[in-house]
């Protein structure tokens, strides 16, 4: 998925109107079967990096989100009424966004007013599954595509609070994203920076602040390649990509104060190609992050380089192979952890585009992993006592994995 209304390369041809309500959404399933039985596989195989989840034929979940919109125009002034139900897993249907949005005033016409829940993604890497630039998804109000000179400015003032959930009560958190875009450096190449300011109250560390500069280059090389690369800092609550980054472990058992987690430093450098030359497309990867908490004295090294090829045989069969491999090291004595991780997976598909969607894949995928992250992922909780969410693998002492199955994955 790529921003809050689906937009994709290549997507919009299955935009349903129906009178007058727009219908897009996203969608992903299918059933795996063949793998080890006395192994989890839900969450899928990462060692916890936002860049090292390498997505195909190891999602882990299934689930549908449907977005559901309608604009009124009243004497050149345009609203629009928004709604996103999801439903992932064996959870309950939750509601990702629900906001008004006002635009073509006098003042500002090309500016969009909203206030609400929005879902604000800005831009991602398709195949780990990771939005690098995402400042929603909470309660609160601002406003996009202001137009200052040549550059595009967004703000948006949000809460901790969700539709869903709330903060715990005796905490808060106030979180300000100010994002510019359109800045053009270079022909072909445009730079977009955000910046984050978060607010606290009551929680284990105070506040935060995050800045990201991002710079988009077109027929980087060659034409049909992009290039992206992002450099990002962060620090307290405020997460990389421009969100909170957590403020409680999920889990039951715990007291509200037993149950927060602590700020934590970040550092990242990432860059991402993207391609389509005739049959043959695909993305890259190459990212480094650091990662400090703030109530422990090392310093978590997260390394990432994997990328997914596409080759169509013809207009609707298409071979994609995806390959990454992964490491995690510490500044102290812990063991490095590593995963790599194959899949190949033949593909039904309207077009011979990276990007076509819906697909029906039918993939195998091999991963393996060394013991340390083995012994990381075995327990349920990890060597501070927090509940490790990354149980894809590592139980009764394995150290190797083998997926088959079905999956479709489809935008519109």
């Amino acid at each position: 998925m790529r921003g809050c209304s689906f937009v994709l390369p290549g997507d919009s041809t299955l935009a349903a109107d129906v009178g007058g309500v727009e219908v897009t959404g996203y969608s992903r399933g299918g059933g795996v079967y063949s793998y080890n039985k006395d192994q989890q596989i839900k969450g899928g195989l990462s060692l916890g990096c936002d860049l090292q989840k390498y997505r195909l034929g190891n999602e882990g979940d299934n689930g549908v989100e449907v977005n559901i919109a309608k604009t009124f125009d009243v004497d050149g002034v345009k609203y629009k009424l928004d709604y996103m139900p999801t439903k992932w897993n064996d959870g309950a249907v939750g509601t990702e966004q629900a906001f008004v949005e006002v635009g073509g005033l006098s003042f500002a016409p090309e500016a969009k007013v909203w206030a609400g829940q929005r879902r604000l993604r800005i831009q991602d890497v398709h195949i780990v599954d990771k939005f690098l630039l995402d400042y929603g998804v909470n309660e609160g109000a601002g406003f996009t595509d202001l137009s200052v000179g040549s550059m595009k400015v967004g703000a948006s003032l949000q809460t901790g609070d969700t539709f869903d959930k709330k903060m715990i009560a005796g905490t808060s958190a106030n979180r300000l994203n100010v994002d510019v875009s359109e800045i053009n450096t270079n022909p072909g190449g445009k730079v977009r920076m955000m910046l984050t300011s978060v607010s606290t109250s009551g929680l284990k560390s105070s506040g935060g602040s995050g800045f990201s500069v991002n710079h988009n280059q077109s027929d980087f090389l060659t034409k049909g390649l992009t290039n992206s690369l992002f450099i990002q800092t962060s620090s307290g609550y405020a997460a990389l990509n421009g969100q909170f980054n957590t403020f409680y472990n999920s889990y039951t058992g715990l007291t509200a104060l037993a149950n927060q987690v602590a700020g934590k430093k970040s550092n990242r450098i990432a860059d991402s190609i993207t391609w389509q030359s005739g049959r043959f497309g695909g993305q890259a990867i190459l990212g480094y992050q650091t990662t400090k908490a703030d109530d422990v004295s090392y310093t978590i090294k997260d390394t990432s380089l994997g990328g997914r090829m596409s080759y169509a045989y013809s207009k609707n069969f298409k071979m994609l192979v995806e390959a990454g491999t992964t490491a995690r090291s510490f500044s102290d004595s812990q063991a490095a952890q590593r995963l790599n991780k194959v899949t190949i997976a033949p593909t039904i598909a309207m077009s011979q585009d990276f990007w076509s969607r819906p697909e029906l894949r039918f993939y195998v995928t091999r991963a393996n992993w060394n013991a340390a992250a083995a012994t990381a992922n075995s327990a349920t909780t990890d060597a501070t006592g927090t509940p490790n969410a990354n149980t894809g693998f590592g139980a009764n002492g394995r150290t190797s994995q083998t997926l088959a199955g079905v999956q479709y994955e489809v935008w519109w």
